[in-house]
């Protein structure tokens, strides 16, 4: 496989695939950019804007209202948990407790707490527990 690499200032990010042959890992290649291209609409002081995933460090439930953080801005959706999940099917995005999902292109690093928990650090210094529940999806990421 050759990777080439080059900047365009006047165009969009695009990504072209070259194959001789339209193989499953192919097909895999190309569902996993394109996931990499999910965002979501978010507002924040009744202002609606796009956010994309990689800008996404985490997003959280509370009190049935869904919050989108990102480095250094909270957002508000429109959406449940479940719709997010299936959004963000096979990215980086990962359920970590029954009110959290975490990106994972975000993790610094992980160390064990009392009680089988896991404490999830971000790279803005963010900390995040992982339930016991929720272990086993964190460990197949890694």
């Amino acid at each position: 496989m050759k990777i080439v690499t080059r900047q365009v200032t006047d165009k969009p990010l695009t990504v072209t695939i070259e194959y001789p042959e339209l193989t499953e890992s192919v097909k895999g290649l190309v569902k996993r950019i394109e996931k990499l291209d999910v965002s979501f609409s978010a507002s924040s002081d009744d202002k609606q804007m796009r956010i994309a995933l990689s800008d996404v460090y985490y997003l959280e439930n509370v009190d049935r209202k869904v919050f989108l953080y990102t480095k250094g801005d909270v957002f508000r959706l429109d959406s449940s948990m479940a719709d997010i999940e299936k959004a963000a099917e096979d990215s980086d995005l990962v359920r970590i407790s029954r009110t959290c999902i975490m990106n994972t292109m975000h993790l610094t690093g992980i160390r064990q707490l009392k009680n089988s928990h896991l404490e999830a650090e971000l790279d803005n210094g963010e900390k995040l527990i992982v339930s016991r529940k929720y272990l086993r999806d964190i460990k197949r990421r890694f």
